[in-house]
């Protein structure tokens, strides 16, 4: 463990940009961590950012939701804390704990392989499993808030670890407590999952039940199903290890009954879905697409052919390039329908 100065972060977020970090280092389990931020510990005395106390180090996980617009004048330490284990079982379910450091894909293949249901319509979602509470993070009818049971966080200036809850993590849409109230507060280093023993199967997305039958699936199981919408998101999304992305850019938006009337009068083809608080959740991509931006592309900076929601990267472009982008196209949208989107990526 040590800290390298203007480090290259190309490699460690999906977008690939090519941004770099005055200092940078790893940890793999909290003491390490807990040294990094101490500003008067051997490791960090030769730093000059660590030793302002107002400086927050940028704690990076799998770099799958993050956009860098320049370079990063500070501390940025990579997340590698790893292990999966079995921490207890009841009748119904399986707790097993994940370090924030562990992929999230291959943690979803590990429950499958043991038959640990609850997670197999979140396969293939990019990045680690520590960003999976702070997005609670969801795919085809399931949030990770339904199989969420605690985490445990060290404070950054505190030094001290916390446990959260289900309750204290006020989970919401792409949402929860680590990204208002508790925002660059605390680095998440592990979680754990309550996964059922017996499966309930979640096919309420139409697409996944038309792919399960394209499959020829007559006998359902949590694999079918994880490869139902492996097939799924292959087919529309682009691999990041080919094109630089984040998956989603947008957040797809709420809005209110009355608004969404308005708007079906005059765009009759316009989709939306109900909310449980009564507002009406729109598509994101469609408006995107209504607004002519799907496939297109300038430079290097584009908008994805088969998927509008999602921006990418398609060799050099800079941070700023694919953030100009996504203010054009959301400007776009306000002006077509009155929509504001909101980024799910979070820049830096």
């Amino acid at each position: 463990m040590q800290i390298q100065e203007n480090f290259s972060l190309k490699p460690y977020n999906t977008f690939r940009i090519d941004a770099k970090a005055r200092y940078f280092s790893t940890f793999s389990d909290v003491d390490q961590l807990t040294e990094l931020i101490t500003h008067d510990s051997p490791l960090t005395t030769h730093v000059p950012m660590a030793i302002d106390s107002q400086l927050t180090p940028f704690i990076l996980g799998g770099g799958s939701n993050i956009l860098f617009t320049k370079d990063f004048d500070g501390l940025v330490l990579k997340n590698e804390v790893k292990g999966i284990e079995k921490i207890r079982e009841d009748n119904e379910y399986m707790y097993i704990r994940a370090g924030a450091g562990e992929n999230w894909h291959q943690f979803v293949m590990f429950c499958i392989k043991n038959n640990w249901a609850g997670v197999e319509n979140l396969s293939l979602i990019p990045g680690n499993v520590g960003a999976t509470p702070m997005q609670n993070i969801g795919a085809y009818g399931v949030e990770i808030k339904e199989v969420f049971h605690e985490l445990k966080a060290c404070h950054l200036h505190e030094k001290v670890n916390y446990t959260f809850g289900l309750n204290d993590c006020q989970f919401g849409y792409r949402d929860s407590v680590f990204k208002n109230k508790y925002k660059d507060q605390f680095v998440i280093t592990e979680v754990t999952y309550r996964l059922k023993k017996t499966p309930e199967y979640n096919t309420s997305y139409g697409a996944v039940s038309q792919e399960l039958e394209k499959m020829g699936v007559t006998d359902l199981s949590i694999a079918a199903i994880s490869q139902a919408v492996i097939n799924l998101r292959s087919s529309k999304l682009p691999d990041p290890a080919m094109i630089g992305n984040a998956g989603s850019f947008f957040k797809n938006p709420s809005i209110s009954k009355t608004q969404f009337e308005k708007l079906k009068s005059e765009f009759p083809n316009i989709v939306g879905y109900k909310n449980d608080n009564g507002t009406i959740k729109l598509a994101a991509g469609w408006l995107i697409e209504q607004c002519g931006w799907k496939g297109y592309r300038k430079g290097d900076a584009g908008c994805h052919q088969k998927q509008a929601l999602v921006l990418v990267n398609y060799g050099n472009a800079s941070g700023k390039e694919i953030y100009d982008l996504s203010e054009e196209i959301r400007q776009s949208v306000k002006e077509k329908f009155e929509v504001e989107l909101e980024r799910e990526v979070n820049l830096i």
